[in-house]
């Protein structure tokens, strides 16, 4: 009776234990696929996901039921059928339930700062249209990890599908959520961002370990150096000690704790104009911090309102003042200063804003053309003009830098492309470049790999891929010059030879004196235009400008032939931003005119025999306004192999 007793209670115990092992084994999914997610149209659609070693998988979805098993490494996947366009719907998956699922359109953005680029930095250009931002048929997928991974990551750490409501969109990359718009509209369909943006992204970071090679073993080479310079220098001076650099500038700014009150005297320090670089004004500083002091008045009817104080854009870094009150501060020199001055902080007659500025190297100082200003209440106060200034800390550094590696090789794509690749997607759009200018020549053929890269990587061969080709910046050379973003703009341009590719010319919609310029809803526009030609079959739309095509020398001439031109070259203006050379290769600038509908002739009395043309060939090819009658501007381009 006893080992009949045992014999069932170990039965009754392995029961259990096995019915436990399989309430435990939950499927895992990707963070991909969860609640919200917007799913492809029109397409098979890939779900995946991990679990035990053979367990069976079951997916009911729109009434239809899809089955597998794990393999023995526990992975799974399932292709679900086409679907069309609705929602929100519902998925089960094993006994897991994701809910408010769309059907529409997913597109991939991805590349560097200016895709990364979030809304609420062009709030000074789309306050009124932003604020007003509240739907759930425009979605984005971001993961915060910005992870240099040396190998494939399967999945992302964190991120989570998100609505365009208020609460979120403020985060939404820029262009990312204007080309959602446009394709929302011209569709009618829900659209799904997958951001995948990483600032001051070289190309290579993105290539997948198929294409990566070359440029990781230099890389690593590079690694190799700095290693072995580190090591010489250390046997030749001992363990280098770790240079603190803001607790020196602390330590060493007597202005710290003092400088920044509202009873600062002021009356010895001297006198600078601003905006500008200070050493460009005779300030001979370089490294550490300098403060600047600035008054002005204010009516009674306005004190003690809450305000903004606009300090434009300041290199490298700034922590700012008024009366005494930290307002703001902000750690790198690219976004625009605006600062909330509390309720009660202001008063009226005299108020004081003291801005301590820090730099570690290079010209610094507060960048012209962008906004200084106190704005309170329907008042806008001016602050540019005569400031005053004391240095703070005035560092040296030991030179014990010996250079960094930068993004690894293929360490972007593995932490941010390789999770998402099974994930269906309508296309890409792509904004980078701007970390490859310089490199140009080299960029014609990584730019081209990188786009046959993902193809590949997504099994996608005819995938759509739009992309920006680099904004101007930076002051017009006054005569033709070679230039490293010029050579980055041909480079992309020239990426259009493969198929299904579209590119959105944006060199007359930047700013000069701003790497991210705030015209994001331009961008957008000439995005959705080819993304309406390469994506949505719509071959009847002028979807760009002119396209160079070819060129043939004639009676001391060029003629130029291009594609692209819509209903005609535009005719009516005086052409600028021509170049010419001979044989020798030095270029000059060129008269050209419209001859037909799609040519035009360029020529200068000083070469007699030309034998290449370029066009907006600088950094900021202002004046340059070749364009089609549909109003969209000429790719920059060169004759030139």
């Amino acid at each position: 009776m006893n080992r009949k007793r045992i014999q069932y209670s170990f039965l009754g115990l392995l029961l259990l234990f096995l019915f436990c092992g399989e309430l435990n084994a939950t499927v895992k999914l990707p963070r991909l696929v969860s609640n919200g997610m917007v799913l492809q149209r029109n397409e098979p659609v890939t779900i995946w996901g991990w679990a035990d070693a053979g367990e069976k998988i079951e997916i009911e979805f729109l009434g239809d039921i899809f089955k597998t098993k794990a393999d023995r490494n526990g992975n799974w996947q399932l292709e679900l059928n086409a679907m069309a366009a609705g929602g929100p719907y519902s998925m089960t998956i094993n006994d897991v339930v994701l809910n408010d699922i769309l059907v529409g359109d997913v597109w991939l953005a991805s590349g560097q700062s200016n895709m990364e680029l979030q809304l609420r930095r062009v709030m000074d250009l789309y306050a009124d249209e932003i604020l007003k931002i509240n739907t759930d048929q425009i979605r984005l997928f971001r993961s915060s990890t910005r992870e240099n991974a040396e190998s494939e990551k399967a999945d992302y750490p964190d991120g989570k599908w998100l609505s365009s409501t208020p609460e979120n969109i403020m985060e939404f990359s820029a262009v990312a959520w204007f080309f959602a718009d446009k394709i929302h509209q011209s569709q009618d369909v829900p659209v799904g961002i997958i951001s995948t943006a990483i600032g001051g992204s070289p190309a290579e970071a993105w290539l997948s370990k198929d294409k990566v090679t070359p440029f990781l073993d230099e890389w690593l080479e590079q690694g190799e150096k700095i290693d072995s310079m580190r090591a010489a220098y250390i046997e030749e001076h001992g363990e280098i000690k770790r240079y603190n650099w803001g607790a020196e500038v602390n330590k060493n700014d007597p202005g710290v704790g003092k400088w920044s009150k509202d009873d600062v005297d002021v009356s010895d320090w001297p006198q600078i104009s601003l905006p500008g670089y200070w050493t460009d004004k005779g300030v001979n500083f370089w490294n550490g911090s300098i403060w600047f002091y600035k008054e002005f008045e204010l009516d009674e009817s306005l004190a003690g309102e809450e305000a903004i104080l606009r300090l434009g854009r300041i290199i490298d870094s700034d922590s700012a003042f008024v009366n005494g009150t930290f307002v703001g501060n902000i750690t790198y020199q690219y976004p625009p200063r605006i600062y909330t001055i509390p309720e009660g902080v202001l008063k009226a007659g005299t108020n004081k804003v003291m801005v301590r500025v820090f730099n570690q190297g290079g010209r610094g100082g507060f960048v012209e053309e962008k906004p200084y200003e106190v704005r309170v209440g329907n008042e806008v106060i001016d602050i540019t003009g005569d400031w005053k200034y004391h240095i703070g800390a005035e560092l040296n550094p030991p030179r014990t830098n010996f250079g960094g590696l930068g993004f690894r090789p293929g360490g972007l794509y593995n932490s941010l492309i390789n999770p998402m690749k099974e994930y269906t997607v309508k296309g890409v759009i792509w904004y980078q470049g701007e970390t490859n200018a310089g490199r140009g020549f080299q960029y014609r053929q990584l730019f081209k790999d990188l786009i046959v890269d993902w193809r590949d990587q997504l099994d996608k061969p005819a995938l759509p891929f739009l992309f920006v080709q680099l904004a101007n910046l930076g002051l017009p050379n006054k005569q033709p010059v070679e230039n490293g973003w010029a050579e980055t703009r041909d480079a992309q341009r020239r990426a259009l030879e493969l198929p299904n590719t579209g590119m959105a010319v944006a060199f007359d919609i930047g700013e000069w004196n701003d790497i991210h310029p705030l015209n994001k809803k331009e961008v957008a526009r000439r995005l959705a235009l080819e993304a309406e030609r390469v994506a949505y079959g719509n071959d009847e739309l002028v979807s760009a400008g002119p396209l160079y095509e070819s060129m043939k020398a004639e009676d001391g001439s060029i003629l130029l032939t291009f594609s692209s031109v819509g209903s005609g070259l535009f005719a009516n203006n005086k052409l600028e931003g021509f170049q010419i050379a001979g044989e020798d290769g030095e270029f000059v600038w060129a008269n050209a005119v419209v001859m037909s509908k799609n040519t035009v002739k360029v020529w200068s009395r000083k070469i007699k025999e030309p034998v290449a043309v370029r066009y907006a060939w600088d950094g900021n090819p202002a004046g340059s306004n070749l364009k089609n009658k549909e109003n969209l501007p000429a790719s920059p381009f060169t004759t030139e192999d």
